[in-house]
């Protein structure tokens, strides 16, 4: 194994690590705190530009950062539409989900994406169906933001 390779599996892990702890918290709390999400996107941004450096090509780097530029911005406009909807917390870990996964690739970042609303939306209407919840409830989304980043990176 390469040491470009290693850095990715390391950084993956890590990732879904932090991913994991941030949806307990998120389940729990409907937080998603800046203690934990500003870093990651600080070393996710570092290990960009050092995939870059080590690869000699700045195509992924490039991407991460439309991807963070984009989904976090996306997810800003819909709280500035909905307060009481996505919380700063959704939109600041929107942007360092669009940066992995536009560091992946253009198709990972729409599927993972994607796959956020259509995941949360199905949850939502399971928990009608079964009326332990209204229209009106919230649910925590960080978690479906979460898994459909990993779906993006394993499925696209």
């Amino acid at each position: 194994m390469d040491l470009r390779t290693a850095l990715v599996v390391v950084a993956h892990v890590a990732l879904i690590g932090i991913g994991a702890w941030l949806l307990v918290i998120d389940v729990r709390t409907h937080r998603l705190p800046n203690r934990i999400v500003l870093p990651a996107i600080a070393a996710v941004a570092l290990l960009a530009v050092l995939d870059a450096v080590m690869t000699e090509d700045g195509a992924a780097l490039v991407r991460a950062l439309w991807g963070l530029l984009i989904l976090g911005g996306f997810y800003a406009v819909l709280r500035l539409a909905s307060r009481a909807g996505m919380g700063g917390g959704d939109v600041k870990l929107a942007a360092l989900i669009g940066a992995v996964l536009g560091w992946h690739g253009w198709t990972v970042l729409a599927v993972g994406a994607a796959s956020a609303f259509v995941l949360a939306a199905l949850y939502a209407l399971v928990l009608i169906v079964l009326r332990r919840a209204t229209g009106s409830t919230r649910i925590a989304f960080g978690p479906w933001m979460i898994i459909g980043a990993v779906l993006g990176v394993a499925i696209a």
